[in-house]
């Protein structure tokens, strides 16, 4: 069972959002605040008051969430969290209503250069440091299937670039913008890999428009 904050009206559509790796559902607080809609803010396992798993990978993510959706949800992620959310609107997309993937660098096109491994940590995390090696090596790590699936997508979907100052370099997400059948994608300057933290009443004007009223 994944844990969540609720907030907003009962009834209605859902939106539901998705976290980046090491962070949790709080991250998502000022968003929330300003939406008029019945929010999920969720804890992807091993993170926040989810419980941790014996593995990780970002399939089992998106077959938590999944649970959560119910007939139809609208989903917001953010870095892996939009990886989780993609993979949903591409298996189900009679139960995505609208996507809004925030800084997430897609799958490369050739392998990376492998990270070392992360270590044990002297001190207590906010989530499970042993899903860092698994899931870091999933988001390095080239998927043509992946690719492919984006023209599955039946959501209208909106991408959010941080601009310049982001890791996540703009061509990558014009190739996705140009392989979702309905999709724009829209650059907050100089925001950074977390826009909803850094330039939160941008984001929450361009999502939140997005997004509508239910």
């Amino acid at each position: 069972m994944l844990a969540f904050r609720e907030t907003g009206p009962s009834g209605g559509v859902p939106v539901v959002l998705l976290h980046a790796l090491g962070s949790k559902a709080g991250t998502w607080d000022d968003f929330a605040g300003r939406l008029t809609r019945r929010v999920l803010a969720v804890d992807l396992p091993g993170h926040g008051d989810s419980a941790h798993a014996e593995s990780y990978s970002l399939e089992t993510m998106a077959d938590d969430v999944a649970e959560l959706l119910g007939d139809e949800a609208d989903l917001v992620g953010h870095s892996m969290g939009g990886r989780v959310a993609v993979l949903l609107a591409q298996r189900l997309p009679g139960r995505v209503r609208r996507l809004v993937v925030e800084d997430t660098p897609p799958p490369p096109l050739e392998a990376l250069e492998p990270l070392a491994p992360a270590q044990e940590p002297f001190e207590p995390l906010p989530f499970d440091w042993r899903l860092i090696d698994p899931i870091m090596a999933e988001l390095r790590r080239p998927d043509p299937v992946w690719w492919e699936r984006l023209g599955a997508i039946t959501a209208p979907t909106l991408l959010i670039s941080g601009g310049p100052s982001s890791h996540v370099g703009r061509e990558s997400l014009e190739r996705m913008r140009g392989l979702i059948p309905d999709c724009r994608l829209v650059v907050v300057e100089d925001a950074g890999h977390r826009v909803h933290g850094s330039r939160p009443e941008e984001f929450a004007a361009v999502a939140g428009e997005f997004l509508g009223q239910g």
